[in-house]
Formats: structure tokens, C-alpha cells, sequence
């Protein structure tokens, strides 16, 4: 066998290399973080770009779809759907800031003021003033709640003015944030309004460069995360909308306080899968509690039975199955991310492993396939297999 000094120098290089990344690695992460900061603003535009062109497309399909001969329409569609996209994004969350947070300043202003009350009630209750000892019940009744509350608070407020001072003081990290924000703006309207050469130009590259098979796979890979990822975010959107409206509806019917700001902040929180909704719920019923106790009771039994009705019936109906990944990994997803990432991860964990969950299944059942072809001569030609092979073909096409 014949081995040409390209090989040798590939397989050199690659050992060189190797030998770099292992004996200074910490060398090597400086690199990478500085890599990264320099590319933040391009990652921040990229997530940016393919969240909006959801929306996006959906307006290019309003705005004049079938005026092919108009020139003025065909130059003007995709700006106009970029303007309207982004008017609606930044109109939810901030109607969702205006129903949420001037609420919820008052909730826990009302919990503050009412602790030194409640406390006082804890304390006169028959079980625990026979359960705890008579001088440990003496000292708690003799603490001044409201004067340790107030130095509480005034710590905050102090510590929160010294960050206050800290961030001024810091001018070159604010200016260094402002640029990346209004790069990121820049490259995101660049990459939403030219994102068809954008897309043809990688294509291009892919294809040039890269083996035939490599690039197909590649292709393949992407068009599968593309699905998944469009198909929960819409998913997510649908199912926090409808949930956050439901919860709106059912507290007005039955005259619970906060409507409106438990609504908005049940369906905001409901984005967050599995666990989502009961943070809200369990959040919201703190808030309703400062009102009624009795009603914050009726609030999580209510919640409970609206999420079964969201989850069974509604969603199913609604948006269907939109990533087809079983629960536990969908729980496994979850929990990894968010261990890895915080919040971030776990709302792009659930897609990224139902693409890679995907991509695994079609190619185990590809692979049976080929082995049953081989063993017997014919391929399985059952329905299930028959219309995984049309899906897959449509996929790759």
C-alpha cells in the first residue's frame, strides 16, 4: 500500500495539533473564550435572526403573495415583514412587562408589610404554642419583625446602590455591551433581509468543498434541527398562549384578584418546559395568597385541572406532536440543560435532543432495513416502513 506525504502530513499535523490542545489546554481556553467574545454578537444575531424569521415568513405569505409582477412588493416584502415581525415580538413582552411587574412590586410590598402579622398568628396558634418550648415561643414573640424587615430591605436597597455605583463606575464594559447590542441589530436585519444568497452561498461552499456524501448528510442534519426547532418554538408559543389565556378566562369567571398579570406570567413561564408552569403556579399562588388564602388554594387546584385540560385535550388538537420525543427524554433534556446552561438550556435542550433523537432513529431503522435486505433478499415493506422511507425522502429532497 502506497502512502503519499499528503497523508503523512495530514496525520502530522493533526498529532501536532493534538499535542497543543492537551499540554495547554489552558492556553488553548483563553483562545476559544477569546474566540468567542469576538463572535458574540454574531451568535446573539443568529438566534435573533431565526427566532423573528418564524413570524417573518408568516407575514411574506400576507404581504401581497401572488403580486409576482409588482416590483415595488417583491423588493418591499421582507422589509415590511421584518418591521411587523419585530413590532410584534417586542409588543408581547412588553405588554407581558406591563401586566406582570407593576403587580407583582405590589405583591411583594403587601407580603412585607403583612410577615410581622402573620408571624404573630403562627406564634398564637394552640399546636405550636404547646409544641415549641415556652422560652423559645417568649423570644420569637419579642422580635420586632418589622424593624428586622426594614434593615432587610435597606440592605438590599443599599447593596443594590452600591451595584448601581459599580456600573457606572464601569463605563467601558457599558459602552463594550452597547456595540454588541448594535452589531447584533446590524447583522441581524442583514442576515433576515439577504438570508436566501446567505443560504444559496452556503450551499455553494458545501457543496464545493465537502465529499458528495458528507454533504448530504450535512444537509440532512440541518434540515432535521431546522424542523425540530421551528416545529417547539411555535409548539411552546401555541401552548403558553392558550394555557395563559385559559388561566385569564377561569380567574375572572370565578373572581380571583391578579387575572390579567397570573395570565401573562402563567403562559411567559409556560415557554420553560415541565417545569415551567408550576414555577408560575406555585409563584402566583404566593401572590393570590396575600389576598385570600382560600382562593390561593381554589388558584392551584384550578391550575392543575386547566394544565390536564391544556395538555390532553387542546394541545394534542392544536399543535400535535410537534417534536416527537417521549417524555423521559424530554424530562432528561430538561434537567441536563438547565444543569449545564440554567434556563437557556433548558429551553433549547428539548429540540436539540429531539433532533438528535431524530437522526438516531431514522438511522437504526435505516440500518434494519439494510440488514433485513440482506438476510431476505427484500425490504419490509410494511406501512410504517413504507411512509418512514416517504418522510425521509421528503426530508432529504
Amino acid at each position: 500500500m502506497k502512502i503519499e506525504w499528503k497523508t503523512c502530513f495530514k496525520i502530522g499535523l493533526t498529532a501536532f495539533i493534538t499535542f497543543l490542545c492537551i499540554y495547554h489546554w489552558s492556553a488553548f481556553l483563553v483562545f476559544l473564550s477569546a474566540i468567542y467574545s469576538a463572535a458574540t454578537p454574531l451568535v446573539i444575531a443568529l438566534c435573533a435572526a431565526y427566532i423573528i424569521n418564524i413570524p417573518m415568513k408568516w407575514f411574506e405569505g400576507i404581504y401581497f403573495p401572488k403580486s409576482k409582477k409588482s416590483r415595488f412588493i417583491r423588493t418591499t416584502r421582507k422589509l415590511f415583514a421584518l418591521i411587523f415581525s419585530v413590532v410584534l415580538i417586542l409588543g408581547i413582552i412588553t405588554l407581558v412587562i406591563l401586566l406582570v411587574i407593576p403587580e407583582l412590586i405590589e405583591c411583594i410590598k403587601l407580603i412585607i408589610a403583612e410577615i410581622p402579622s402573620i408571624v404573630e398568628k403562627v406564634m398564637d396558634n394552640k399546636f405550636i404554642s404547646k409544641t415549641l418550648p415556652e422560652g423559645l415561643l417568649n423570644e420569637v414573640k419579642t422580635i420586632n419583625w418589622k424593624e428586622h424587615i426594614e434593615k432587610i430591605v435597606s440592605f438590599v436597597v443599599s447593596g443594590l446602590g452600591d451595584a448601581a455605583n459599580l456600573i457606572i463606575t464601569t463605563i467601558s464594559s457599558i459602552f463594550s455591551g452597547i456595540v454588541t447590542a448594535v452589531i447584533s441589530i446590524i447583522l441581524t436585519v442583514y442576515l433576515l433581509l439577504d438570508r436566501d444568497r446567505i443560504k444559496f452561498g452556503c450551499q455553494i461552499f458545501l457543496k464545493t468543498y465537502l465529499p458528495r456524501k458528507v454533504n448530504s448528510k450535512i444537509l440532512y442534519c440541518a434540515k432535521i434541527f431546522n424542523k425540530t426547532f421551528r416545529r417547539y418554538i411555535v409548539g411552546q408559543c401555541t401552548e403558553a398562549v392558550i394555557l395563559g389565556l385559559l388561566c385569564t378566562f377561569a380567574m375572572i369567571i370565578f373572581r380571583l384578584p391578579y387575572a390579567g398579570m397570573v395570565g401573562a406570567f402563567i403562559g411567559f413561564t409556560a415557554l420553560i418546559p415541565i417545569a415551567g408552569a408550576y414555577i408560575g403556579a406555585a409563584i402566583s399562588a404566593i401572590m393570590i395568597m396575600t389576598k385570600s388564602f382560600p382562593q390561593a388554594i381554589f388558584f392551584l387546584v384550578m391550575i392543575i385541572i386547566l394544565q390536564q385540560i391544556e395538555g390532553n385535550l387542546i394541545y394534542p388538537k392544536v399543535v400535535g406532536k410537534t417534536i416527537g420525543l417521549p417524555a423521559l427524554w424530554v424530562l432528561v433534556a430538561v434537567t441536563v440543560g438547565g444543569s449545564l446552561m440554567g434556563v437557556g438550556g433548558m429551553l433549547i435542550g428539548v429540540p436539540l435532543t429531539a433532533g438528535i433523537y431524530r437522526i438516531i432513529k431514522d438511522d437504526i431503522r435505516k440500518r434494519h432495513a439494510a440488514t433485513s435486505e440482506k438476510s431476505n433478499g427484500t425490504f419490509d415493506t410494511s406501512p410504517d416502513t413504507t411512509e418512514q422511507t416517504q418522510s425521509e425522502q421528503a426530508d432529504i429532497q
